[in-house]
C-alpha cells in the first residue's frame, strides 16, 4: 500500500489553518530606525532564549509585577 503524499502547497494550507485555529497572534511593530528589533534579538540570545520565549517571559513577569503593585 502506498503512503499518503500531499503537495507542499496543501501541507502549507493545512498548517496555516491549524495555526489560525489553535493560536492567538499579537503583532508588535517598531520603526526600522529604532533598532528595537535587533536589541530584542540580542537580549534574548544573551539569555539563551529565542525571541518568542523572551517576549512571553517579559510579558508574564511585567503582568505579575503590576498585579503585585495592585495588592
Amino acid at each position: 500500500m502506498a503512503g499518503h503524499t500531499s503537495s507542499p502547497a496543501a501541507r502549507s494550507r493545512a498548517v496555516t489553518k491549524f495555526i489560525k485555529e489553535k493560536y492567538d497572534r499579537i503583532e508588535i511593530r517598531y520603526t526600522k530606525e529604532s533598532g528595537k528589533k535587533q536589541a530584542i534579538i540580542e537580549h534574548a540570545a544573551q539569555h539563551n532564549e529565542d525571541v518568542s520565549t523572551f517576549i512571553k517571559r517579559a510579558i508574564s513577569e511585567t503582568m505579575e509585577n503590576d498585579n503585585k503593585k495592585l495588592q
